[in-house]
């Protein structure tokens, strides 16, 4: 299992507000900040789960190539709201919510790029 993952970002207010508006759905809704000076770059935000794993953001380059994440949640429910509360904080569609039966017939997800342009996601494996 992935404890945590890092993302430089372009414009740090503009993606904590992404982030926190967007994962807050999926249940990572404990948010920590941290000055520049704490980890020598540019200031960090951690969008916290309860489970303890984490997504960090942190002022610098966007990263490049993009990456793709994809949470998983318990509920397809749960993928509608992460997608709508993504699009509303300004990320893009990149897929909207439905079954992606080419990877399994329950697979459900739905796909967002952020500020600068990573592919997020937000998948749910169980049946209807």
């Amino acid at each position: 299992m992935i404890d945590h993952l890092s993302l430089l970002v372009s414009d740090f207010a503009k993606s904590k507000t992404f982030y926190s508006q967007a994962l807050t759905p999926v249940g990572h809704s404990r948010l920590v900040e941290l000055p520049a000076s704490v980890g020598g770059h540019g200031p960090s935000a951690g969008f916290c789960h309860v489970d303890g794993s984490d997504l960090w953001i942190t002022e610098g380059g966007p990263t490049h190539p993009p990456v793709h994440i994809a949470f998983r949640v318990s509920s397809r429910a749960a993928v509608d709201a992460f997608y709508q509360a993504a699009i509303e904080a300004g990320g893009r569609d990149n897929g909207p919510p439905g079954l992606r039966p080419r990877y399994h017939p329950n697979y459900y997800g739905a796909y967002v790029l952020d500020p600068d342009g990573n592919n997020i996601e937000a998948v749910c494996h169980e049946a209807q």
